[in-house]
């Protein structure tokens, strides 16, 4: 399955209210708690920082904000997302294999991903839950095709 398969399955999600081409970004000068509230709000895991909202500058996860509470206390809420965001974005275009994202992921131990086009345009996001159910479906489908071939049908 590739990443454009599974961007083409989050329309068809459990949460029908995101569209596939809906992408959520927030500019590196908002807090962290306009960043917390968005999370909540939308009830997503991670935010691309853009300020063009085309071009991943950064990532802010729910990890990343709970990290910096955890370490310094709620006045960090204050502060802009730009001085805690991941600055080294891993990105993946739409014609990369989902099960090497999936493995990008495991080993690098993040859970959002940007998509992007050969210029470095935001066509999506997607989730190593993502990546995950398009694994499970295409096992499925595997399945289902070997079943046929052995009861001959």
């Amino acid at each position: 399955m590739l990443v454009k398969q599974l961007l083409s399955m989050k329309s068809d999600s459990a949460k029908p209210w995101i569209e596939s081409a809906t992408i959520l970004t927030i500019g590196p000068d908002a807090s962290l708690a306009e960043a917390a509230q968005l999370l909540a709000e939308k009830r997503i895991g991670a935010v691309v920082v853009s300020t063009d909202g085309e071009t991943p500058m950064g990532i802010l996860s729910e990890r990343d904000i709970v990290r910096q509470l955890g370490q310094h206390g709620p006045g960090v809420l204050s502060r802009p997302i730009s001085e805690f965001m991941t600055r080294e974005v891993q990105t993946c275009t739409v014609a990369e294999d989902a099960l090497t994202v999936l493995e990008r992921m495991t080993n690098g131990r993040f859970r959002h991903m940007p998509v992007v086009d050969e210029g470095g345009r935001m066509l999506g996001v997607i989730s190593i839950g993502d990546a995950v159910s398009g694994r499970l479906k295409e096992l499925a489908a595997e399945k289902e095709a070997l079943t046929g071939m052995i009861m001959g049908a």
